[in-house]
């Protein structure tokens, strides 16, 4: 199937690099995405022939309007941020499993003694350090028992020194362990073990690559060749491991990062979030009347644009350069955070490796803007001039006065009448402006009771009572998601609240009706309408964020369920481990002396604590990503 018209100019500016590509509709809504090792070859091969044989792509293609592009360093950085936006936008096109798990880290416990190394999925801020992500899992795990065997790290789960056993375990006797738990092993022979580790980890892997080969070949002259065969992929999870990695330091993991490209008076900044080690998405802004070379006018618009009005702010920013405002910016970001914040211009390292990548990201996109055509009905941050199109739509087809900048939309989540709660969503020229979520627990509406007028009633009216007395800023368009009886409910409690002259309409889902009041008939927008994209796409971000408060609290509810039910612990027991940590998220990641400290707890009924609850974190953490 060749390419669209409207797609080739796009296509024609691809890079060669490594990256990520996102296809989306006209709606703006995310179709599909995907990781490369050349963009331009693998993006350009969806309208080749291959097309035509493959159902899936026989659907996917026609409906792309919009084609998004995110460069990495490497493939494998490709494929860990594919995940990410995989799972968080969970596109139709892509396969999804109802059991996917991050890609692995290997945990040095360097908060204990007499650290151990192992394998995991979860991520802690426990002092220890993690290095990873590895996405050949397989080879990363047959290096790691290898090193484990020549250095003879511990691998049992004594808390060193505090608990000890009687006698070395079987790993003293096979020589997997030279036993630091009976003594057999000072603190300073093992720390050196542990360092060697450490230098293999973090890439150095040369020395013990050569004296596996060695070994290998000697086996193959001896020809022992399945010896050789299995030091042959020892030594390829030896490359696994030596390949630059990012290691995680809970004190500087989490991080922003700004790139920036000007030209013909036009900046292209780029924002992007880096969690836990790893890059999961990023925020694009255009600035105007920007000088070349006035770098740090640029920087200082950018970083103000971007953070002031964020909500997940992490403690350290990395900047390309210098700016004349950046001490003021700290202080006023730490603030707003409760935690110190600093904004760094690093000079070398990984660090500056990430604001050279923001840059490229930056320069691709900015050449992107001066080749793109604007796609017609197309609700995203890129093309805003189609949100003037779809905002000239809704008022021509809903006779609202003037063209609405300002969409609200509420939404209501519920199971069975349990964990009720309510979102309300903003967008403003079709982009979210988060600032103005808002979400609530429902309190009239009894637990176990499913009255979605009712519950509506409830959310609207809470909602307005509250922004019409604080005097703030009204939208230009009321969305309730529902129907006619959705709609008189949201018309009755906007009446109370003293908010009845906003213009309000209901979006059906089952047909995508549009219910206005004072019409018999509802509204039929035409499904290529970017005036009903508009409206499905701040009514899905609604359902979203009402079903991400609704899981929360059904999680809440389902681990104090499970320690109840753990042998040992009575209401006693329950509320004083309450009291001390908080909640059961937090006791599911204590240690087992920590547990033992509380009185009445030994150490079977800590084992059985952290056996129930662990397990139900997990499934939680993995449902959530």
């Amino acid at each position: 199937m060749p390419a669209p018209e409207r797609l080739r100019k796009t296509l024609a500016g691809l890079p060669g690099a490594a990256g990520v590509y996102v296809f989306l509709d006209a709606g703006g809504e995310i179709l599909y995405v995907g990781k490369a090792k050349s963009l331009r070859n693998r993006v350009r091969s969806y309208f080749g022939r291959a097309t035509a044989t493959s159902v899936k792509l026989g659907r996917l293609v026609p409906r792309i309007a919009t084609i998004e592009t995110y460069l990495t360093e490497s493939e494998p950085e490709a494929l860990l941020l594919e995940s990410n936006l995989i799972k968080e936008y969970r596109p139709r096109f892509n396969v999804q499993l109802r059991d996917d798990k991050t890609f692995p880290y290997v945990k040095v416990t360097l908060q204990e003694s007499f650290p151990r190394i192992y394998v995991t999925r979860r991520l802690e801020a426990d002092g220890g350090r993690y290095f990873g992500p590895y996405t050949e899992v397989a080879a990363m795990r047959q290096a790691l028992e290898v090193i484990k065997r020549l250095y003879t790290v511990r691998s049992c789960r004594y808390d060193l020194p505090d608990e000890t056993p009687d006698r070395p375990c079987l790993d003293y006797h096979i020589d997997r362990c030279l036993a630091p738990c009976v003594g057999y092993q000072s603190r300073e022979a093992y720390g050196e073990s542990l360092h060697e580790v450490l230098r293999i980890l973090s890439g150095q892997t040369a020395k013990l690559k050569k004296e596996i080969r060695s070994r290998m070949d000697s086996a193959a002259d001896a020809l022992e060749f399945e010896t050789a065969a299995e030091l042959r992929d020892v030594l390829h999870g030896l490359e696994v491991l030596e390949r630059r990695q990012t290691s995680v330091d809970f004190r500087g993991g989490n991080r922003d990062v700004l790139g920036v490209a000007v030209e013909d008076g036009v900046a292209c900044t780029v924002l992007l979030r880096v969690r836990d080690g790893q890059l999961l998405g990023r925020e694009v802004r255009m600035l105007y009347n920007a000088d070349a070379g006035d770098d740090e006018a640029v920087v200082d618009a950018a970083l103000k644009g971007f953070l002031l009005r964020q909500d997940d702010l992490p403690p350290e920013v990395l900047v390309p350069t210098e700016f004349s405002d950046r001490p003021l910016l700290e202080q006023m970001l730490s603030e707003r955070r409760t935690g110190p914040m600093r904004i760094i211009r690093p000079l070398r390292g990984s660090k500056r490796r990430l604001v050279d990548l923001a840059a490229q990201n930056a320069r691709h996109l900015l050449e992107e803007r001066t080749t793109k055509e604007p796609v017609p009905g197309t609700v995203n941050a890129s093309a805003p001039q189609t949100a003037s199109a779809a905002s000239i739509g809704l008022a021509t087809a809903l006779d609202l006065a003037v063209p609405p900048r300002d969409l609200l939309c509420f939404d209501i989540s519920t199971l069975g009448g349990r964990e009720s709660v309510g979102s309300a969503v903003w967008l403003r020229d079709g982009r979210a402006h988060r600032d103005e979520y808002r979400r609530f627990r429902i309190r009239a509406t009894p637990d176990g009771v499913t009255d979605d007028y009712a519950m509506m009633q409830e959310v609207v009216g809470r909602y307005f009572q509250r922004r019409v007395s604080e005097g703030k800023s009204l939208p230009d368009l009321v969305l309730i998601d529902g129907g006619r009886g959705q709609l008189g409910a949201a018309l009755q409690a906007m009446e109370g609240a003293g908010a009845s002259d906003l213009p309000v309409a209901a979006l059906a889902k089952r047909q995508e009706e549009v219910y206005v009041p004072g019409r018999r008939d509802p509204v039929i927008l035409d499904r290529t309408d970017p005036a009903l994209h508009w409206l499905q796409r701040i009514r899905d971000e609604a359902h979203r964020f009402a079903v991400g408060y609704n899981r929360t609290l059904r999680r809440k509810r389902t681990l104090r369920t499970a320690l109840q039910e753990v042998p040992g612990v009575g209401k006693a027991r329950e509320a004083e481990l309450l009291r001390r940590f908080g909640s059961p998220a937090a006791i599911a990641r204590l240690s087992r002396s920590d547990l033992t400290a509380v009185p009445g707890i030994g150490p079977a009924t800590a084992d059985r604590i952290l056996d129930t609850l662990t397990p139900r974190i997990d499934e939680e953490v993995e449902d959530e990503s």
